[in-house]
């Protein structure tokens, strides 16, 4: 049941007559479903509001007025707060010395995704982790983080996560799979280790890929394959065709004038997205004085976070992407390139490009994603390499994850193998392919032919629940290990607390296992690197990669990558210069910005994340064009059937600006076949239409129309009410012209009484929209920080969201192909319109400028949210987490947990500022400028936010203040808002400046 329905389960409610029944509060007496029967004939209006699972206060108050004289009633006392139950405390006989009551401590580890490792602090209270936070000395993160990084704490702490051993469904334990594992292997490893297959994710540890090869060596029988849905395939087999060898590309976006993207979402999907997007950003800091910034150009076949932000976009069919590489090349002069006969796309974008990577030979950059096939990833290699990029803008390594093959084609032939009967044992180390298994390997069906298998996890999933024996995984956050970041660096997974389930074993362990070692994770991680450390003192070298978070020159070198002899008739033989067939429909697979592919579906803080682009929750429909969704006739919310290649998929649709016509996008991770209280009624499943052939987008697809509807939960309607443009915006031509283009005429304001005068400390905060890219990361680690409850589907459609940012995508000077992200969250107004109506001053300013909530005198009333221009404020319909439920050990200690009928909003972290205070306090000194960072300025991997005493003019906050293109927003209502922006500003051709290109089809 999920924790809503727990809440609002009413099955115990007894069955005696109305007048007979007791209840301890108003509230149980109004959650009776007789008293509901009551109430619908009388005030239908106030049931449609209890009928959702409760109802508000101010409702309930209402009501019972006239309910109270329905029949005798005989109400109790109050009832025990569930939040001061009696709860047995066991105190430290001998604390451990690093521990401080109230003070936190942070480990330096680091979060895998894909096989590619992002450096994280981890804050821990009394050895409890409650937050995570991006590592400064990580190249990786550089202390920036993402929302998969921060909500995987709320991962450790998931009450779906499995927390013991099952044998064939049914409960067990860790003996008895020890015995069943002891009696197979104990005959294989008698052999050469034949009928033994391992099958992992992608894998970049170092310590893990020693262990398979030792396993491999003892035993030559063993097959070790790995398999992703999101891989790096084509990235990998386009390096073999232009260097004849797997490389890593490894951009240096920062020292690049201009950047081509094709296809690539480097600023969010990309491994090293969040290092990447801080050098964009650094590229891009416009201030007074400043005459340059980078330029981007993006082509893609979808809408992305990257096109969104670009200076020029060109929406083309994916196909088509190819074509464009090779003309440029070709326009270049550059190995590989072939003149295209019929260009589809638009001859001014496609001129300005040529003209702008020739302008910039060794200071431009085209970057490909891995949507695209490897004959692009070829192109863009000799595309670099022509364009003298190779060692200043890109540079090569050896592979981070050096998988030996393809990885579709290494499960079709783990398949193959397992339909044969040669697999005795298999033990399947995280993943769930029974789910994301390409449509045409049949994995699921060929599983039950395996007579042992193990699926490590850490949820019992679809791949669990066909294998015969299941063990817990441990979470990174509670196991060791090591992994590579995206340019090779090493960095350690240091967990700063014990495994939560005893039952649960990590992949180092179980490989182990299966090789007969029983060390513990530690003793292999720390093993592996003493073995390899050529100095005297392995201690203090290993204290310091533990309290650094990686281990020292551990960065692979760099290396010159030729092209290959022969690349140009290589890249002929694969290239497809056809135009695509204008009657056909493309279909494209992307990753889920939220739940990638699907492993963080049973994630409430990333299902209830607003997508970047269409801002909706809870689900991702597919997108469509304008043009092609009117040509099909369907709109916003229209469930359609979606036919490729004999295969179908039904998906509610939605009409996305910069999506080009003639394709539908499908994102990965929904539908899963097992719905759990999280994904119940998701069920997309774009796995079932995606194949080996194409993995990625292909031609083919029909469209169709059901005639139903899916209720969609989209955030956004809020910018409408402004009625001013929230976003202010130029090109850096006007910036240098007229610096102060974003003012616009003030009146000076009159007060009643004279202003307050802030003395001490006035904290501020400033956005710079130029640099933000709307990843979402400041959402969910203000979420982490502030104890901010997800509320369900249901309410968001009320609603009844309870984030305390949002990151409005705001289309710029009435041209829908212009987006700008703007992040908005409560600005502390000097004059605050919420302050002045709240009944109770629950409300109130500080002496420092901070609009403060007092959460024990808010009644609720909500009269400050009515009054409060910016729509920032945010109340508790419910009580939404469970008391007894295991994610109360993620709240932070530091922040209050807001009860039923209060309502709350950004606070500028001030816990944060108090700590700080405190520590300057003790110290005697003032508090230092950058000291204090709020959880989303922390986590910006742009550094979009900036935050500190306004008072003090040598502080950042101040500095970005002081910028001529600083303004409020809605500063003409005179709420004088601590919160201010810089206006957005861009870098267009000046070819393209009053002629953005349409969408390829568009050209007719």
């Amino acid at each position: 049941m999920s924790q809503e329905a727990q809440q609002h389960d009413r099955s115990g409610v007894s069955e005696q007559p109305l007048t007979d029944q007791q209840w301890q509060n108003l509230q149980a007496f109004a959650d009776d479903p007789r008293f509901m029967e009551i109430v619908e004939r009388e005030f239908p209006r106030e049931a449609a509001v209890m009928k959702r699972g409760g109802m508000n206060r101010r409702s309930f108050l209402r009501l019972m007025g006239a309910s109270l004289a329905m029949g005798g009633l005989s109400l109790t006392g109050c009832a025990p707060n569930p939040r001061t139950e009696h709860e047995v405390i066991v105190p430290y006989v001998r604390a451990p010395e690093e521990i401080i009551p109230g003070r936190p401590l942070y480990f330096a580890s680091s979060m895998v995704l894909s096989g590619y490792a992002t450096g994280v602090l981890i804050e821990t209270h009394e050895g409890r982790p409650t937050h995570i936070e991006g590592n400064p000395n990580h190249p990786g993160s550089l202390g920036g983080g993402s929302a998969m990084v921060h909500a995987s704490i709320l991962e450790l702490y998931n009450p779906m996560r499995s927390t013991r051993v099952l044998s064939d469904g049914a409960a067990s334990t860790f003996a008895a799979f020890r015995t069943a594992f002891d009696n197979v292997m104990d005959g294989l490893r008698a052999g050469d280790g034949s009928g033994i297959a391992i099958l992992s994710e992608t894998i970049s540890s170092p310590t893990l890929l020693n262990q398979l090869n030792e396993l491999r060596t003892a035993y030559p029988g063993v097959r070790i394959h790995e398999y992703e849905p999101v891989s790096r395939d084509n990235a990998l087999e386009g390096a073999r065709v232009a260097f004849g060898g797997p490389v890593d590309p490894v951009y240096q976006i920062d020292a690049a004038n201009v950047i081509l993207a094709l296809d690539a979402d480097f600023l969010l999907e990309m491994p090293g997205s969040i290092r990447y997007a801080r050098d964009f950003a650094n590229g891009r800091r416009v201030r007074e004085g400043s005459t340059t910034m980078n330029r981007l150009f993006a082509v893609e076949s979808s809408a992305t976070v990257t096109g969104t932000v670009a200076d020029h976009r060109l929406a083309v069919r994916p196909g088509e992407i190819e074509r464009f590489a090779l003309a440029l090349a070709d326009a270049l002069g550059i190995e590989g390139g072939q003149a295209i006969d019929d260009p589809t796309w638009d001859a001014a974008f496609f001129n300005a490009v040529v003209a702008e990577l020739d302008a910039n030979r060794g200071t431009s950059l085209v970057i490909v994603g891995e949507e695209q096939p490897p004959v692009v990833h070829a192109l863009v290699h000799a595309l670099n390499a022509g364009l003298g990029n190779a060692g200043t803008t890109v540079r090569y390594t050896a592979p981070t994850a050096p998988s030996a093959a393809n990885e579709a084609a290494q499960l079709d032939e783990l398949v193959g193998e397992m339909s044969a009967g040669n697999i005795a044992a298999l033990f399947i180390l995280g993943g769930n392919p029974v789910y994301n298994a390409l449509a045409d390997i049949p994995f699921a069906a060929a599983l039950p032919r395996v007579p042992f298998s193990v699926h490590v996890s850490l949820y019992n999933d679809e791949t669990s629940q066909l294998c015969t024996w299941h063990v817990p995984a441990t979470h990174d956050i509670e196991a060791w290990g090591d992994a590579r970041a995206f340019d090779g660096t090493v960095g350690i997974i240091q967990p700063p607390i014990g495994a939560l389930y005893a039952d649960s074993r990590s992949a180092y362990e179980m490989v182990a296992m299966i090789a007969g070692d029983d060390r513990s994770g530690y003793d292999i991680v720390r093993g592996y690197w003493e073995g390899r450390y050529g100095g005297t003192d392995f201690e203090t070298y290993w204290r310091r990669s533990l309290n650094d978070g990686v281990l020292a020159d551990s960065t692979p070198p760099a290396f010159a990558a030729p092209l290959a002899p022969g690349v140009t008739e290589a890249i002929a033989a694969l290239a497809n210069t056809a135009a695509p067939d204008a009657d056909t429909l493309d279909i494209v697979f992307r990753p889920d910005p939220a739940i990638y592919d699907g492993r963080f579906a049973d994630n409430t803080w990333l299902q209830e994340l607003p997508h970047p682009l269409t801002k909706i929750s809870w689900d991702t429909p597919a997108a469509l064009s304008p043009a092609t969704a009117q040509e099909l006739g369907v709109s916003n919310g229209d469930l359609v059937d979606v036919q490729y290649r004999g295969r179908a998929l039904q998906v509610p649709v939605w009409v996305i600006n910069g999506q080009p016509d003639n394709t539908i996008t499908v994102a990965l991770g929904y539908g899963r076949g097992l719905a759990s209280d999280v994904e119940a009624g998701l069920n997309f499943n774009a796995y079932a239409v995606r194949t080996s052939f194409a993995p990625w987008f292909d031609s083919g697809a029909t469209v169709t129309r059901t005639g139903q509807t899916y209720e969609l939960a989209q955030t956004q309607k809020y910018f409408e009410t402004f009625g001013t443009d929230p976003v202010r915006s130029g090109t850096l031509a006007e910036f240098v012209d007229n610096p102060d283009f974003a003012q616009e005429e003030k009146t000076e304001a009159s007060f009643l009484v004279d202003e307050f005068d802030y003395d001490g400390y006035a904290w501020g905060m400033t956005i710079d929209i130029t640099s933000c890219i709307g990843c979402n990361a400041c959402v969910v680690a203000c979420q982490s920080e502030n104890n901010i409850p997800t509320v369900g589907k249901t309410e968001v459609l009320q609603e009844r969201e309870m984030h305390w940012i949002r990151i409005d995508r705001i289309e710029v000077n009435d041209n829908p192909n212009d987006s700008a992200f703007q992040p908005v969250a409560c600005v502390h107004c000097e004059n605050a319109p919420c302050e002045q109506v709240c009944p109770v001053q629950a409300t109130v300013h500080d002496h420092e400028g901070l609009n403060n909530m007092v959460y024990n005198r808010c009644i609720g009333t909500r009269s400050c949210a009515a009054n409060c221009p910016y729509l920032v404020r945010r109340f508790n319909f419910f009580e939404y987490v469970d008391p007894a439920s295991i994610l109360v050990e993620q709240r932070n200690p530091d922040v209050s947990v807001r009860a039923r009928g209060v309502m709350e909003k950004c606070s500028y972290c001030v816990q944060r500022i108090n700590e700080a205070r405190i520590a300057s306090s003790v110290e005697n000194r003032s508090i230092r400028d950058g000291e204090v960072l709020p959880a989303c300025a922390s986590s910006c991997p742009t550094q979009a936010i900036k935050f500190g005493d306004i008072n003090d003019p040598n502080a950042q906050v101040s500095q970005e203040k002081a910028q001529p293109h600083n303004y409020g927003l809605l500063e003409e209502l005179n709420t004088k808002p601590r919160t201010s922006y810089l206006a957005r500003i861009t870098n267009p051709h000046p070819s393209l400046l009053n002629d953005e290109p349409a969408a390829a089809d568009d050209e007719g």
